[in-house]
This record gives C-alpha cells, structure tokens and sequence, in this order.
C-alpha cells in the first residue's frame, strides 16, 4: 500500500489498527526526510552531514547508511534528548468526519517517530478539561500505552481550550515540545493567553489545526437541520444563505490563528484531513528545522 508517492489519507483512514497507520506514515516520512535537506527531528535537531575522516565513529548512523548507503554522522547541539507532549483534543467536535482519527494517526506518528529516536514523549487528552495524562517517559511498553490512549474515541464536551491548557502548564513543569492537535474551534482570546503563558513557561510549541474539507469550504447544497456535536442544538441551514458570512468567519478565525503563532514564535499548520500525513510532518520539520537555524 506504500509506494513513492504521500500515503492517501482517506484509503489510511480505513485501517482499523492505529499502530498500523502510524508505521505506514512513519516509513513514508522517513523516506521523505532521506531525500530532504532536513534529516533528523528533536527540540535539538538532531542533524545529520557527510563523514570526513576523523568524525567520532560513535556518531556514525549505522541504520541510515543500510538504507541508503550514504555515510553520515549526528550532530547535536547538547546531548539532551527531546522531552515532547502530545496534546490532543478529545472533545465532540473532532468527532466530525476523520478529524478524530486523522489527529489520533498525526499524533501516533510522531509518537512512533520519536520513540524510534530514543526521546521521550508523552501524551495529554483534552476536552473541556484535561482527561487523560501519560508523562513523556522512553521505556518498554510506554509507547503502545499511548497509542492506547489515542485510540479511544472523543467523548468530552465542549471545546474549552483555557482550563485544560492552564492545566497542562502544571502538569508538564520540564521545558520541552508541546505538540496541541486540534480544530482550535474555541475562542481567539482564550487561546492567546492560554498560548502565550506556555510559551512564557519556555515551552517550544507547534500547532496543528485539524479540519474536514466541508468545515473549510462548507460545501453543502441542500437546506436541511445541523446538530451541534458539543452542544446538541439543531439549527435549520439554507447553506446558499450562509456560506458566505460563514467562509468569511472561519478565514478570520484562521488567520487569527495565524497571527498569535507568529507573534509567539509558534510552528502552525492548517490541515484539511484529505492533507497527506507524511508530506504535512515533512513540512512541519521543515520549517521547525529554518527556524532553529535563523535564532542562531
């Protein structure tokens, strides 16, 4: 089902088994990253170059040159491994279309992907409230305990990013990566604050904003009843009537978005679940990885 090209996310979806679509989009992301000018991931990023004789062996990637029988060695900026939580939005709105298992697969895949590289990680689920927390450890049988996690469906209510961020804030006390999955639908305010004290904490943070393709351009044609998936209101819609004012709201919102990450120095995708998954983390370290070098 792997070939050259991005995994199709709607045929990966299909697999039942989370674990299995996180290692499909791991080895395709792997294979991306190989004939990419960013080769390796970590708050530290971990780099790779060419061996020249002399380099310290210890460092040679062994792995890497089976696959690609190119030689190269590590580099890193201290020896410190990446502590990286995971945080991920367990409320009823992300049971909409894939939103659910296409931001459980993201998240799986950096968890493989990491785990893989020695670092710790660790996983916080939320919802109006924090509901489950695994602190970031790299040990036998920690990594299947977080995909077990992922795996259970969203059951929380509203999107209510304030209470359970100001908790994640206590709960993560060592500077590290905080992943947040999420469709953000929850006020611009609220966020801000919310983004700005954990950024204040030292916390390095990456945003990715999860969303179906009709959320984005709302292409229903019909009149008919919407029901609010976190409150349970129905409200009848003339989607012609709407579409508009609506498309305008949610490009607002988004761009809003936007402007707090820039302004904090925070990494920020907006991913329709049609998105690739292995090309969308291919950019994602891409740009963390221009990042890094530009405050040095």
């Amino acid at each position: 089902m792997l070939g050259a090209g991005p995994v199709d996310a709607s045929a990966l979806m299909r697999i039942r088994s989370l674990e299995l679509r996180a290692r499909m989009v791991v080895e395709g992301f792997r294979r991306g990253l190989h004939r990419s000018p960013y080769h390796g991931f970590s708050v530290e990023f971990t780099e790779y170059r060419q061996y020249v004789p002399g380099d310290d062996v210890r460092f040679f990637d062994w792995r890497l040159y089976a696959r690609t029988d190119r030689d190269y060695v590590k580099k890193f900026e201290d020896e410190t491994n990446l502590r990286c939580h995971l945080v991920v939005d367990h409320s009823r709105s992300m049971g909409y279309g894939d939103k659910a298992a296409y931001a459980a697969t993201l998240a799986a895949t950096l968890a493989m992907f990491l785990d893989g590289q020695g670092d710790a990680v660790g996983l916080v689920t939320f919802a109006d409230k924090v509901m489950e927390h695994l602190p970031a450890r790299h040990r036998p049988g920690h990594l299947r305990r977080l995909m077990l996690m992922l795996e259970r469906a969203p059951t929380g209510e509203d999107t209510a990013l304030g209470p359970p961020l100001e908790k994640v804030a206590g709960l993560v006390r060592r500077r590290g990566l905080l992943v947040l999955v999420s469709d953000l639908l929850a006020p611009i305010d609220e966020l801000e604050r919310r983004l700005g004290a954990l950024a204040a904490c030292g916390h390095e943070l990456a945003l990715f904003q999860i969303l179906d393709p009709r959320e984005l351009s709302f292409t229903f044609d019909e009149p008919a009843l919407f029901r609010d998936l976190e409150s349970g209101r129905t409200l009848f819609v003339d989607p012609g009537a709407v579409r508009g004012g609506y498309q305008r709201a949610l490009d607002q919102h988004v761009a809003a978005i936007g402007q707090i990450c820039r302004r904090l120095g925070i990494d920020h995708q907006l991913l329709s679940t049609e998105a690739p998954l292995d090309k969308a983390l291919l950019t994602f370290i891409g740009g963390r990885g221009r990042r890094r070098r530009g405050r040095r």
